[in-house]
């Protein structure tokens, strides 16, 4: 898959994930990008486990199947985000 098709599907699995996801999650239209792109590797990437059995990096297709896939990787990379982006208290 080509790095324009990566672009728009991050995007657009960036976009539909932050309006799933509950709560306030910062960043603009680049951290909806960087997020989604990473959700459809995630997604991509566990979808390959669950399916062959072997651990490869991959990302999801341009289709409906392959946006479904990328969404949930993407919703557990604005839950990773938001684990590691938590401000801590010091007492």
């Amino acid at each position: 898959m080509n790095l324009l098709a990566w672009i728009v599907l991050g995007l657009l699995a960036g976009a539909i994930a932050k309006a799933i996801y509950p709560g306030y999650q910062p960043g603009g239209i680049l951290a909806t990008l960087l997020l989604g792109i990473v959700g459809a590797f995630i997604g991509g990437t566990l979808f390959n486990v669950l399916q062959t059995g072997s651990l490869a990096i991959v990302s999801t297709s341009l289709s409906i199947p392959g946006l479904i896939i990328a969404v949930i990787g993407a919703l557990i990379a604005i839950w990773l985000w938001g684990l590691m982006s938590r401000r801590r208290r010091i007492y």
